[in-house]
């Protein structure tokens, strides 16, 4: 379990690099800087529990799996940022954004989770 959750803390390091990078297009900014914070690395590195979950799950149609993944990212999402804005040090603010809880977790972004609890499954089975 200590190297899955390794694995899921640097998989969610490039991920959001990248997304963060990717994101400076919008802003036209050409130097495509992405990055991220140390505090991230354990938040991601908690998808290492989707192992054990996806193998309650392996019965159950993509979709489903899809939506029970992105639930409990929205889960953790919210709970660490929520415990960590209480003591000022949260790395993300989404209050100016749409669809947005108590600046912690976005709603929009359900596809992006759906899609990454998928990716966190095959990967951490491999």
């Amino acid at each position: 379990m200590r190297l899955k959750f390794i694995q899921c803390g640097m998989y969610g390091w490039c991920m959001e690099v990248l997304w963060t990078g990717l994101n400076s297009l919008i802003h036209h900014d050409p130097k495509l800087m992405g990055f991220s914070s140390l505090r991230m690395f354990p938040i991601y590195g908690m998808a290492a529990f989707i192992s054990p979950l996806s193998s309650c799950l392996k019965k159950c149609r993509t979709f489903t799996r899809g939506i029970i993944y992105m639930i409990c990212i929205f889960m953790v999402e919210y709970t660490s940022g929520t415990y960590l804005k209480k003591r000022g040090c949260c790395p993300w603010d989404y209050s100016d954004a749409p669809l947005q809880v108590n600046g912690v977790i976005r709603l929009d972004y359900a596809p992006l989770w759906f899609l990454t609890g998928l990716f966190y499954e095959k990967r951490l089975k491999q």
